[in-house]
């Protein structure tokens, strides 16, 4: 019993980096716990370690994350996509999460006229991300004076400090809501995983181990399982509709002549499918979510 305790001291941990709060934070805790892996205390407290994964968690402030994990302080990060480019060190992007999905954009006040990027040159643009802006007007060829400031960019306009922002959009309402309109898209951007270059052996194992969990949570929500009815004189024209992962697993029913048809369905690509089963007499259809996927 003391053995095993004494080894599950120096046991190689993986550190992840993840925001304190906010959407990106409930949205990351939410991640882990669906790849299985519980928190002690959540992010109640600065450092967290899973009860049932060997993993333990460091809740920073998003704009820290780059820098922690770039020092090596913890060995990964979920942040922003738009966080990583801006304070630029050099880490590696080991999944797109697909969620805090926005974009980075230029936007005018709604009155003023826009024809092209060329109306950019000269202006006066407040943003909390001077990097990336500096960089896409340099990219363009734009004299163009940065306002650096934090929070509360889109009053930029209104109060004179500014003629343009360039600043996180997501629905947009923000902009709409202040007079504003947008006129470039620089980036797009969502939550990623990211690694410090020069991750240990165990810990990259154990990483590798994390990933897989997060890709089987993942390809969950982007499919369906699908069970049907089908006459059996189409069951190759609804098995070529649905290929499922491998192939549908086709049944026989008790009424003769009808066969049950279970299947596996891209989110995106639902209702088109939908309509063509239908298309070749289908009944009975019936669409499940998918807990996990594992292939």
């Amino acid at each position: 019993m003391l053995q095993t305790f004494f080894l599950f001291l120096i046991m190689e941990k993986l550190s992840i980096a993840i925001q304190k709060s906010g959407r990106l934070s409930e949205q990351s805790l939410e991640l882990l716990e669906e790849s299985g892996i519980k928190l002690a205390n959540g992010n109640r407290k600065l450092l967290s370690a899973a009860r049932n994964f060997p993993l333990e968690a460091v809740f920073l402030r998003d704009d820290d994350i780059p820098q922690y994990v770039f020092d090596k302080v913890t060995d990964v990060g979920i942040v922003g996509e738009n966080v990583v480019k801006e304070k630029g060190h050099e880490l590696q992007i080991i999944e797109r999460l697909g969620f805090a999905r926005c974009r980075l954009s230029i936007a005018l006040p709604k009155g003023e006229t826009y024809s092209g990027i060329g109306d950019l040159d000269g202006k006066r643009i407040a943003t909390s991300y001077p990097e990336i802006l500096g960089t896409y007007l340099h990219e363009n060829h734009l004299d163009c004076e940065i306002h650096e400031i934090s929070g509360s960019v889109e009053i930029a306009p209104g109060i004179g400090l500014a003629d343009a922002i360039f600043d996180i959009v997501s629905t947009g309402s923000t902009l709409i809501s202040n007079g504003l309109r947008e006129v470039e898209v620089v980036m797009q951007s969502e939550a990623v995983l990211v690694a410090n270059k020069e991750l240990s052996i165990p810990v990259r194992q154990i990483l590798d181990k994390l990933i897989f969990r997060i890709r089987a949570v993942q390809k969950s929500k982007n499919n369906k399982y699908i069970l049907l009815n089908a006459p059996n004189e189409k069951l190759d024209d609804i098995a070529a509709i649905l290929p499922g992962m491998k192939s549908p697993t086709i049944m026989p029913l008790a009424e003769e002549g009808w066969s049950s048809v279970h299947s596996v369905l891209n989110e995106n690509d639902f209702w088109d499918v939908i309509d063509k089963l239908q298309e070749h007499g289908a009944q009975g259809i019936l669409v499940v979510p998918i807990e996990k996927m594992i292939t």
